[in-house]
């Protein structure tokens, strides 16, 4: 693919009867409030601050389920006198850490390119959607009141499954929310992360990899449907039987 990544595709439309999003990476960019939160987690629980972030997660629930058993703790296994059951009880009520992160840092966050009218016009057209996130309730809806984007009527988070991505049952709980749990296929999962592409395509979804916080050749890897910079590549343009048809432009020439 060279060093110079080509997003030249010409536009595409595809129709969709529903839109699954991610949060962080995706909808907001959070990563310098999440760099001085981890800092300040990690002194108040006794972790290298640099150990915590070598996880590249954006939330702490994140840290603690990135491995498929349950509460296994991807921070402890980078520190080898820490078992994750000491790492749990010394330290956190993640929703209450979690849920500082957006008071603390509301500064620090700003919202993917395109994300905002992506929204809102998926809302004008009554589109159903939903966000599928690692992240807490009180992460996720702190987000979306400090930016004052919208709040969707479903949200699957890191409360509502025991394993979380690449592992697909968020999105299986995000279809069956949306009522379209036969038709996974025609719902659009929009994702930044490896883990969570590979998580959308294991439940049947068409997938676009946005490459706003791995490198493309992560990006590529896990094998999206489509590769774009940002959410200013997807436009609604119509609406038709039931589904919204997005236009995809910019996409990666792989």
């Amino acid at each position: 693919m060279g060093s110079q990544p080509q997003y030249t595709l010409p536009p595409e439309h595809v129709s969709f009867s529903g839109f699954l999003f991610d949060m962080d990476g995706t909808i907001i960019d959070s990563t310098p409030a999440i760099v001085k939160h981890w800092h300040t987690i990690g002194k108040e629980i006794g972790v290298s601050p640099e150990t915590i972030l070598q996880t590249r997660t954006g939330s702490v629930s994140a840290a603690l389920r990135i491995h498929p058993e349950p509460r296994r703790s991807a921070m402890s296994s980078r520190v080898s006198d820490e078992s994750s059951s000491e790492l749990t009880s010394r330290s956190l009520d993640i929703k209450h850490v979690e849920g500082r992160l957006p008071l603390l840092y509301g500064d620090d966050a700003t919202e993917v390119p395109g994300s905002r009218s992506l929204l809102d016009s998926l809302i004008a057209q009554s589109s159903p959607w939903a966000i599928v996130t690692s992240g807490t309730e009180p992460l996720v809806t702190g987000w979306l009141n400090v930016l004052s984007l919208a709040i969707p009527e479903h949200l699957v988070t890191a409360e509502s499954v025991q394993n979380g991505k690449p592992d697909p049952a968020c999105y299986l709980m995000g279809l069956k929310k949306l009522g379209l749990q036969d038709a996974a296929g025609d719902v659009l999962v929009l994702e930044d992360a490896p883990a969570g592409i590979k998580a959308g395509k294991a439940a049947g979804c068409k997938v676009i990899g946005l490459v706003t916080s791995h490198t493309v050749d992560q990006v590529v890897a896990a094998r999206p449907d489509w590769v774009v910079k940002d959410l200013e590549s997807v436009r609604v343009v119509g609406r038709a039987d039931g589904k919204v048809t997005v236009e995809i432009s910019n996409a990666l020439q792989q």
